[in-house]
């Protein structure tokens, strides 16, 4: 065997031990008993210390060194991309410090939805201080003197720094904002009431998910407080949530979380449990996942079939034709939770964490002023207060396990889907025929075709700019959104 065959036989084990080790974050956001949470960080503690420990061994370093990428097809050389970017980028942390990062986080997680649930934001604070510092000497280490936010926005989307995602979305904000500001000064769709049984809402929403390619022989759906998608390769479960009065909470998280899910189980069969295996950058898997919900799942043609659907599942619920449920679905209102949103809104609650979080790693924003200054960028976003933490600082999970510099790739996706949607349009010229039968499978291999099966193949930056055939740019997303919510409102 060469030193390549002996690398890559060595991390398709630990590939196959960090998968065990999600399916345990898996089990402790669905399964697990609530009693069970401090043995729990202590498995991930350990989980981390192994995989730790694998990642910085000294042989992967004499492998790396007696390779030579020139020898090696386009394949090879991407592997030893990623190799050796996670090789060099965990050797800069201490394993002591991995793996106390790793305890905490996992305890940080029920600590804050206890915190969550009672809307006490000081219940949290000192936990969340001692995160941000954790996370800060992590980022110091990886920075080496560099800009720390930018060390931590590398392990989500490689290649883009905080100065980048500044100027793209200090184009985003004020187009946003005026366009939001039009929106709610007209008259609007009607808004849905009413009650949805949620066991019918559960078996739509599996229906929905079969529907927009999710193959249920490699993945299930499940229930979380917190919707999302684990796994890669054989093995990619999602989680939904039921609101009794929102069934549209329920359909489109689990479309969201089923094209993060699709992205995985579309990847090259070939590159199971290697590095370029899973999806390349959270950008890029939020493309797919926005573009599954938005521009595909809440389409005119798609929602004209959803009707349908929902009427065989609910009877009359109070909206009179398609025309008008498509402005229900995509009707802007106002609402405090970032999951929630509607398209128009959804990038404001974005920015608004994204200039937070990097505040509070540069040191110019302490946890204790946290919660004033989120309501206070709140109030001046959206124009009205929030009423209590669960609905503003509490509401998202990220910030307690330590996913700094994660909420940014979730707007960066947004403009990915806006340049893909784009081509895609181009290129299926009858696809809202398709959609409007149900059948997302025109538009679901196009995605694949051009995105998903690339796994890590490429670098993040250049998977959309060889699918859409431009360099990613925010004008087609504020382009869309204009025509889309004009139309909506008839402005």
């Amino acid at each position: 065997m060469t030193a390549y065959d002996d690398l890559m036989e060595f991390t398709r084990d630990t590939q196959a031990l960090g998968q065990v080790a999600g399916r345990l974050g898996w089990d402790q956001e669905t399964m697990m008993p609530r009693g069970a949470a401090p043995q729990r960080a202590e498995e991930m503690a350990a989980m981390e210390s192994v995989l730790h420990a694998r990642r910085i061994d000294s042989r992967v370093g004499d492998w790396l060194a007696a390779i030579d990428d020139k020898t090696l097809d386009a394949v090879g050389q991407a592997n030893m991309r990623h190799i050796r970017r996670s090789y060099e980028r965990t050797s800069k942390v201490p394993a002591a410090l991995a793996t106390r990062i790793a305890k905490l986080t996992s305890a940080a997680q029920g600590i804050w939805a206890e915190a969550r649930a009672a809307d006490d934001f000081k219940a949290f604070a000192p936990t969340l201080a001692e995160v941000i510092m954790l996370k800060r000497e992590e980022g110091q280490a990886l920075a080496a003197g560099g800009d720390v936010y930018d060390a931590m926005l590398a392990d989500y989307e490689p290649g883009t720094t905080g100065a980048d995602l500044e100027a793209m979305f200090g184009a985003m904000r004020p187009v946003l904002s005026e366009l939001r500001a039009t929106v709610r000064a007209a008259e609007g769709p009607a808004k849905l009431s009413g009650s949805f049984d949620e066991g019918a809402q559960m078996k739509l929403t599996r229906q929905l998910a079969k529907a927009f390619g999710y193959d249920m022989a490699r993945g299930r759906v499940d229930k979380a407080v917190h919707p999302f998608s684990s796994g890669s390769g054989l093995d990619v479960r999602i989680t939904t949530r039921t609101n009794e009065s929102d069934p549209f909470n329920c359909f489109y998280s689990t479309i969201h979380e089923v094209g993060h899910a699709a992205y995985e189980q579309n990847i090259d069969s070939a590159y199971l449990l290697t590095p370029l295996g899973s999806g390349v950058s959270m950008g890029v898997h939020e493309s797919q996942s926005r573009i599954y919900e938005n521009q595909i799942g809440r389409s005119r043609a798609f929602t004209g079939w959803l009707f349908g659907q929902m009427k065989d599942a609910f009877g009359d619920f109070g909206i009179k034709d398609e025309d008008a449920f498509y402005g229900t679905v995509n009707r802007v209102g106002d609402g405090y939770i970032r999951t929630e949103a509607d398209e128009l809104q959804y990038n404001l609650h974005v920015l608004l964490r994204f200039d937070l979080e990097r505040a509070l790693m540069t040191g110019d924003l302490q946890v204790s002023d946290l919660e004033a200054a989120w309501n206070d960028r709140f109030e001046a976003d959206f124009g009205y207060a929030v009423d209590k933490p669960s609905n503003g600082v509490l509401q998202d999970v990220h910030w307690s396990v330590g996913l700094f510099g994660y909420f940014p790739t979730y707007s960066l996706g947004n403009v990915y889907a806006g340049c893909l949607n784009e081509a895609m349009r181009k290129a299926l010229p009858d696809l809202d025929a398709n959609l409007a039968q149900g059948d997302t499978s025109a538009a679901t291999a196009w995605l694949g075709e051009n995105v998903q099966t690339h796994g890590g193949l490429y670098e993040p930056r250049e998977v959309i700019e060889r699918a859409a055939g431009q360099a990613p740019s925010e004008a087609p997303l504020l382009a869309y959104l204009k025509e889309k919510f004009r139309g909506i409102y008839g402005l």
